[in-house]
């Protein structure tokens, strides 16, 4: 046996996919399979808006304030930025932009109106989030909010409160409230 000493021959390796390859297959996989067990993701918990207001002394106080026609104010810390919050008896207002404000309708009762543009401004904001949708909570008779929030932006039915400002004008009437601005007198 007269074998010439050579090289041995290379053992060929098998071709690994490239992360942009695994990521590409991923994408056609789910696009026509759909994912598997594993790898479905958790549904996010729903958040009730509002609710870490709704027991908050101060909340309480400037409602009270905003029922009574007096004035009040204080502040929130949102992601390390300071917001103000206040009321004069006729509005509430969030960093001195107004957000809800009353008109009249009778001598015991107010309409309640949402500043759309004021609201837009500062959708991304937690703290004006969450105290939008807890005024609303405060008053019960008010029933529903005629919008939601998706996303970070609000929404009024199919559309967002952005688009509907050029369509409605920049006030939404939310409905009416009672007042105890105005002593009630009994007859004699």
């Amino acid at each position: 046996m007269t074998a010439t000493p050579g090289k041995a021959r290379k053992k060929e390796k098998e071709k690994r996919q490239s992360p942009e390859e695994r990521l590409e297959a991923m994408r056609y996989n789910h696009m026509m399979y759909g994912p598997t067990p594993g790898e479905i993701r958790p549904i996010s918990k729903k958040v009730k808006y509002g609710a870490s207001y709704l027991n908050h002394p101060k909340f309480n106080d400037l409602m009270n304030s905003f029922k009574n026609g007096s004035t009040y104010k204080f502040d929130v810390i949102d992601k390390g930025k300071v917001c103000t919050i206040s009321t004069d008896g006729s509005h509430i207002s969030f960093n001195n932009k107004i957000i809800y404000y009353s008109r009249s309708l009778n001598r015991y009762e107010d309409n309640l109106l949402l500043d759309k543009t004021s609201i837009v401004q500062f959708q991304t904001t937690d703290a004006l989030v969450h105290l939008v949708f807890a005024v609303l909570r405060s008053f019960p008779e008010l029933g529903a909010p005629p919008f939601f929030y998706m996303n970070h932006q609000f929404y009024q039915g199919a559309e967002t409160l952005e688009a509907s400002v050029a369509e409605q004008g920049p006030n939404l009437l939310i409905g009416s409230f009672r007042h105890t601005k105005a002593q009630e007198r009994t007859r004699k």
